[in-house]
Formats: structure tokens, sequence, C-alpha cells
């Protein structure tokens, strides 16, 4: 299929004097066309391994890599077909564009390896740098440009051969804060506008979130899980993902009893919570709980009691711009909660707080073994 990169039981392992390193370890996994799939997780994990084995870059052990219906590596056909004939874009973190050039030279260079007319070349650089919102800069030289501009050069010069796929390497690492933020949903608006498959390498996870359409979370060369932002964020239960993505509030919990397939009572130091949780889990089980800090309401005083609703008492509070960063403590435990700015809190303060069955859940007991 068109854009569709199929990567299957690939091995690749880097071998020095002091150590041999499995980078990736019998990954297989295949990307959705015209859609984004980001590789998340720490350095070390294999990520940018494989995109470079996608690339070309690198020669995986054993395995094979298919992009829409043409196999490009495999050890057991003797196939490795070169960077240039894989139909792939690739943008770097350095964004590798050429400072003596100018913005056209730059854009138009791919094309031009291609031998490609003179008169179609200046067509399709034009329209790519209309797309990246840089018309009127053709004849400025890399080295005046901002590094967002850059960045957008190497965008349009990844485009400009129209590839099957587009590949990015930490494409933002290199801006500030506030430039990465918009130049993230520009990114985002630019694929979706050309409807081109690509795969997003980044250790950020708010990049990670906000960008991608699928995410596969690495850890030490293999795949632990795969899913929406939505799914991966907010209903994971596996403890490394849970843990790497955002942060959480972690309990130690024992299953009471079950108000449905879906939902169990458990005890912990909040008291006793309807979580989500697996239903084959025996009435005694341990397990680990979690919660975002975003999840927990404050419930007002005069309300009546509701499910899942305890009270403490703030024992720190930041102000973080949109909300309170409000450490609460109750039953011995502490939690942390995100609350909204306008609610009147201060140190020392009772406060009840809320948190809905879904926002609870219990990580899977046999991946935390």
């Amino acid at each position: 299929m068109q854009g569709m990169v199929s990567v299957r039981n690939l091995v690749k392992t880097f071998v020095s004097k002091e150590e041999t390193v499995t980078a990736l370890n019998n990954v297989t996994l295949s990307t959705p066309p015209n859609r984004i799939l980001t590789l998340l997780g720490p350095s070390g994990c294999g990520k940018t391994t494989l995109l470079r084995c996608i690339a070309g870059l690198e020669s995986p052990d054993s395995g094979e890599i298919s992009i829409g219906d043409e196999v490009v590596w495999s050890k057991a056909q003797g196939i490795s077909l070169p960077p240039e004939r894989r139909g792939i874009g690739m943008v770097f973190q350095s964004y590798a564009i050429w400072p003596h050039m100018t913005v056209f030279g730059n854009v138009a260079y791919p094309l031009e390896i291609r031998g490609i007319p003179k008169s179609e070349i200046e067509e399709r650089v034009k329209n790519i740098l209309e797309l990246v919102q840089l018309s009127g800069f053709e004849n400025r030289l890399a080295t005046k440009l901002s590094g967002g501009q850059q960045q957008r050069v190497a965008l349009a010069r990844a485009l400009v051969a129209e590839p099957k796929v587009i590949l990015f390497d930490e494409p933002l690492s290199n801006l500030d804060a506030k430039l990465r933020e918009s130049t993230r949903q520009e990114l985002r608006d630019f694929l979706t506008e050309l409807a081109i498959s690509a795969i997003y390498v980044t250790h950020d996870q708010v990049e990670a979130l906000t960008i991608s359409d699928d995410i596969a979370i690495m850890r030490g060369g293999v795949i632990v899980e795969r899913g929406t932002p939505q799914d991966i964020y907010l209903r994971s239960n596996n403890p490394f993902v849970v843990d790497f993505i955002g942060r959480a509030n972690f309990l130690e919990a024992t299953i009471k009893g079950y108000k449905d397939e879906n939902h169990a009572i458990v005890s912990c130091a909040l008291g006793d919570v309807v979580c989500n949780a697996p239903c084959d889990l025996g009435i005694g089980t341990k397990v680990t709980i979690y919660t975002r800090p975003e999840s927990f309401e404050v419930v007002a005083p005069s309300s009546p009691p509701v499910e899942n609703e305890f009270e403490g008492t703030v024992t720190s509070l930041l102000f973080a711009g949109e909300a309170h960063e409000a450490e609460i403590s109750v039953g011995g435990a502490r939690v942390l909660a995100k609350l909204k700015f306008h609610i009147p809190l201060k140190k020392g303060d009772k406060v009840r707080l809320h948190i809905d069955r879904e926002w609870c859940r219990a990580l899977d007991p046999a991946e935390e073994a």
C-alpha cells in the first residue's frame, strides 16, 4: 500500500570492545498510510536506530523492511536499496541545510540531482515554499534565517520530491520552547493537509502527544505499547509507559470486590476506591493503581458525598499559570493534584477531592513483575 512502512523481525546490534548492545530486538511494526506515527522513548531505546534502518542509513542484522509494496531491505532475499531509491524524505535534528545556498537552492537540490527539467523545478519549489509559508524567501541565504524558518526549509526540501513517506529525527529539539510549540502545530497542519505518511522520532512526550495519530513506545530495543495519544496517556496499564508519559500518582492497593466486569473496588491509602481494573484479578490481589494529577476535581463543601471522594490537607501549593499544583496529604499518603487556578487554596487548607472511576486505573500485575 502506498506510503505504508512495514518492519518485520528487525534485529540490529552494535559491537564494541567493551560490550555488544542490542539496539533493536526482533521489532515488528506497520505504519498506517497517510498518518503520523511517532516512535517515543528514552535515550538509547532504539527509536533512532529503527528510523535510520528504515531510511537506509543503517543496515540491520536480520529482518525485512518494506515501503509501500516494495521490499527495500531483506537479509533473507539479499535486498538492500540505497536511501535515494526508497522513496523517502528525511528531516534531521540539525536541519542539514547548506548555509552557502539560498532557500531556493536548498529546496531545489533533490530535484536537480534527479535531472528534473528547470521549469518543473521552479514550479514545484514555488508551490512547496507557499505551503511552508516561505514565499518571498527564495533568494535568502540559509544563514540569514531563524531557527524556525530553517526547519521549514528542511521540511520543504524533504517534501519537494514527493516521497512516499517522510521521516523526522528529533526535528524540533534545537528550537526554544515557545518556537517549538508553534512549529509542531505548523508541522501537524502541513502533514495533515498533504495526507502524507510520516514516522517521527522524539523523546519529548508533549511533542509526541500533540503531533501524532499513533504512538509506539520503545524501551530496550522493543516496542512495549502502541496506541493513540489518548489511549497511551489515559488508558495504559503498563507501568513503564504510565511513568514515562507525564506524571502520575502511584498507590498500593488490594482488590476487595467488583462493581462490574471493568471496575474493581480497591482498598488503598485514600480509602475504598472504585477503579478501572482487569476482571480476572481475584479478591485480595495486591495491585498498584495510578491517577493523573489533572484528573482530580475539588468538591464544594456543601455538596453531597459522591463515589471516589476523599478529604485531605494541602501540604504544598505551587502556582503554575493555568493551574495550581497541590500536594495533598490523605490517609498517610501524599498525592499530587493539578487544580484549577481560580479555586482559592492555601497551604494547610482542608480540601475535598473527587476522581472519576475511569481515571483511576490498576496497572497490569504481569507487566509489573
